[in-house]
Parts: structure tokens; sequence; C-alpha cells
């Protein structure tokens, strides 16, 4: 890649994972926290909104990518920044449940994910285009993984209101990114039908997007009831929980990379990315059978983020080489509606479970999700391995 697309591979991932901050680093101390607003109780509602950022994020993706095209990347962007701003500070204020959902809907509603991809495709050459995509998705899984370590102890520190006046003024930083270190890019002379046709029928597109959903619905999902257990049966007290993740996190990392490197130059990317898929199902099963105590929650966490992080580095990357050359706005316009659909149904369908049938019933749930993604992915077409001149 040139100097300039470096760039803007790393100021995009930035500002992408400075506004997904937005929904990580509230997953591991919401439901703590939840009980001490009138409605917290209720783990329903708890669920709700967790996933309210997602449900307006689903609903606005592809009407801001349209906007992008008609009317600049940059200028939509930053709209979608504030609005993520405004609705940090609301749910920082907010003094009952209802209006934390209400704030989440409005962080939700800054839905840039499209408008950020397809910029990152104005600014780089098609036999680089991958590498950017792969880039930006491995901010989500880099800040999901910072936000489980640092979210303990930011809680501790400045408390739940803090957390959201925090991802407030990050996302005002990842304006000043925007604007003064990702290079410019030609106004769009005008609106470009995209051959959407094409990319809602492709087989191949339907079953990436459908593991993208899967798998936010089963992060949602788990992060509604994990919290609890690590109180009550790891024996840590919230602000502790670090102890866990850190490890974690690490370990998972040290094991993540050398696979997505031998997915990409070794051209294994079939079975590793299966590979992780089964492996998330095993973590679920882990969690139901061996979650009563602190060793138990350490490993299957740890093993859920080695999954989780090679999965959310690959799909972007695959999505962008099984579409269309037309189509790649269009099917990562997409891809961001169902990843957001995913978030939204994970929290309120993690809540409902988690308040009727009890925590262990929502593992088992995720590990049925995880295995019928198995079996679709098991019927995919991977593209094959570009080869440099």
């Amino acid at each position: 890649m040139s100097p300039q697309e470096r760039r803007v591979g790393a100021s995009l991932a930035s500002i992408f994972g400075l506004r997904m901050l937005g929904l990580f680093l509230i997953l591991p101390v919401f439901a703590v926290y939840a009980p001490n607003l009138p409605g917290g109780n209720d783990l329903a509602l708890v669920g709700l909104a967790l996933g309210a950022y997602g449900l307006t994020q689903a609903l606005f993706q592809i009407p801001f990518g349209i906007a992008s095209d008609r009317w600049g990347r940059k200028p939509v962007i930053v709209f979608g920044l504030l609005l993520f701003v405004i609705g940090s500070f609301v749910a920082a204020w907010a003094p009952d449940m209802y209006w934390m959902i209400a704030g989440r809907v409005l962080q939700g509603a800054g839905a840039i994910s499209a408008a950020v991809t397809a910029l990152a495709a104005d600014l780089t050459r098609e036999e680089h285009r991958t590498k950017v995509m792969a880039m930006i998705g491995s901010s989500i899984g880099l800040v999901f993984a910072l936000s489980l370590v640092g979210a303990p102890l930011l809680y501790g520190w400045i408390g739940m209101g803090g957390l959201f006046v925090l991802t407030g003024v990050l996302a005002l930083l990842a304006i000043v990114v925007l604007l003064k270190v990702v290079p410019a890019v030609p106004r769009p002379a005008g609106h470009v039908r995209l051959p959407m046709r094409e990319v809602l029928s492709n087989p191949d597109l339907l079953k990436l997007n459908l593991g993208i959903g899967t798998l936010h619905m089963i992060q949602m999902a788990m992060f509604v009831v994990l919290p609890h257990a690590l109180i009550n049966h790891g024996g840590l007290a919230a602000a502790a929980h670090w102890q866990v993740y850190l490890p974690a996190v690490l370990v998972s990392f040290v094991i993540m990379v050398p696979a997505i490197i031998a997915a990409e130059k070794k051209d294994l990317m079939r079975p590793i990315f299966r590979a992780a898929i089964a492996l998330v199902a095993v973590v679920q099963v882990g969690l139901y059978f061996f979650g009563q105590g602190l060793i138990g929650l350490a490993l299957s966490l740890t093993f859920f983020f080695v999954a989780f992080n090679i999965l959310e580095a690959t799909l972007p990357s695959l999505v962008s080489r099984t579409a269309p050359p037309a189509a790649k706005g269009a099917a990562l316009g997409v891809y961001n509606t169902t990843q957001a659909i995913g978030l939204f149904v994970g929290g309120a369908l993690g809540g409902l479970i988690a308040q009727r049938f009890g925590d262990g019933v929502v593992f088992l749930v995720c590990a049925g999700l995880a295995v019928l993604w198995l079996l679709v992915a098991g019927t995919m077409n991977f593209p094959k391995r570009r080869v440099a001149a």
C-alpha cells in the first residue's frame, strides 16, 4: 500500500473504533449498573437498552450510505458522529431506563459504517482495498477487547455517566481525525443507482450477512448475563472484572494474529473461518456447563475473544472480495445493516430469555445459533486468494 492508503486505513479504522466504543464500553458493566435506575431490575428493559443502538443503526445504515453518495462522505460522517455525541450525553444524564433507551437510540442513529467503508473504497486502489477493509474490521475486535479490559476500571473511577460522557468526547475526537487526517475526496458528481438486486440475491453475500448478524446477536446476548456471572459465580466485583478480561484478551490476540496471517498468506481462509464459528458454539456450551466458577468463565471468555476477533477481521474482507465490483458500497451497506440488526435482536432476545428462563438458557440458545451458522458456512464459496503481480 502507498503511504496515503496506509494513512487512510489507519485513520478510518480509528474513527470506526472510536464510534464503536459507544457500544462496547458499556457492555461489561451496564447490567451491573442498571438496577441503580428506575426500571433497571427488568432484564428485558436492560437488553432493550443494550440493543436499541443496533435498531437505529439498522434503520439508518443504507440511507446514510445513499446520502454520502449524493452529498459527500465527510459531511454525512460528521453529521452521524454529532448525533452519536448527543445520544451519549442524553444517556449520561438519563434519570431512568426509558431515558437511557432514548439515549441509546440517538447514539445508534449516527449510522456511519456504510459511509466510512465507502470512503475507504474511494481512497484506495482495488488491489489494496481488501487490506484496508480488514484494518477497519479488525478495529472492531480490537476496540471490543480493549473496552472489556478498560470499562470495569473506568466504571470504578468515573461511573456510568462518566463512561457515556467519555464516549461522546471520543466521538468529537473522531470528527477531528476525519477532518484533519483523512485525505480529501472529490465530492460525488451525482447519485448513482446501486445494483441492489445483484447484492441481495448473491447467495455468498447472504451467507456472510447472516454470519455477521449471528455473531453480534450472540455477543450482545452473552453480555446481558456475563457481568452477573462474573460477580455471582466468579466472586469478582464489577471494578475487578479487568482481571479476567485483560489476560483473556492478550492471549486471544497472541492466537488470533497468526491465524489471520495463515488464512491470508497460506490460503487457509475456509478452515480457519469455519473453525472460528465452531469455537463460538463450543464456548457457549462451555459457559453453560462450566460457567459456575472463575476458571471456567475465564477460559470460555479467552476462546470467545479468539473466535470473535478472527471473524470480525475476516468477514468484511470476504464481503469486499465477494461483492460484484460495481456494488461493493451496496454490499457493505447491507452488511453493516445486518450487523446492526444482530446487535438489536441479540440484546433484546438475551434480556427476554434471561428474564423468563434464566441465564444458562441464554448460552444454550447462543450455541444453537452458532451451530446453525456453521451449517450455513459449510455451503459457502470462498473467494480465491489474490496474488500480487
